[in-house]
């Protein structure tokens, strides 16, 4: 018990935001993220969840039939818990209901329309299955829907991506949130 409270003191004095960028693959995930990390006024880490599942190995196995891994998610946030409790990340994921509500000071959910999303991921060489699974899932609105129901309506903010303008645009109004974060959180 003392564990969890200690941690969510060490949240409460962050010295920056935890943002979460999710959506389905193919949306900007991680064009997004990294653009926010290169111009933010504050000091961000990117961390794209899917890359560190495939490096530290926090997964179950591989699974052939839908060309991903079976995620650890207990493992996931374990591995994730210390590099969060500062803030200053940029958590970069095709999901976002495992993340505690307690870290989260922000969630954009990116869009994009369907055939948008399907020509991007035939470009990514996706199984057909996959991009079907994909493209299902963006028409359904299902990563919006789970961020909806996982943390509170005031920060979960759902964004257009499909053009370059879109991701201009996207960028400069989650600085626009970042800079109004600094004003509400840090000393003058």
């Amino acid at each position: 018990m003392d564990t969890d409270s200690s941690n969510d003191d060490d949240l409460q004095q962050r010295n920056a935001p935890v943002i979460v960028i999710t959506g389905t693959p193919g949306t900007g995930k991680s064009t997004t993220a990294a653009l926010l990390v290169e111009q933010s006024p504050i000091p961000l880490k990117h961390v794209n969840v899917g890359d560190l599942v495939k490096l530290q190995g926090l997964h179950e196995g591989f699974d052939e039939e839908w060309q991903s891994y079976t995620v650890d998610e207990d493992k996931v946030l374990d591995e994730l818990e210390p590099l969060v409790a500062p803030g200053g990340v940029v958590l970069d994921w095709h999901t976002c209901d495992i993340f505690p509500e307690r870290w989260v000071d922000l969630v954009v959910v990116l869009r994009c329309d369907h055939a948008v999303l399907w020509d991007r991921l035939e470009k990514r060489n996706y199984p057909l299955k996959k991009i079907q699974e994909n493209n299902t899932a963006e028409i359904m609105q299902t990563v919006l829907d789970e961020a909806r129901e996982s943390y509170a309506a005031e920060i979960v903010v759902e964004l257009k991506s499909e053009t370059t303008e879109d991701l201009e645009n996207n960028v400069s109004r989650i600085l626009q949130w970042i800079e109004a974060w600094k004003r509400d959180n840090l000393p003058s």
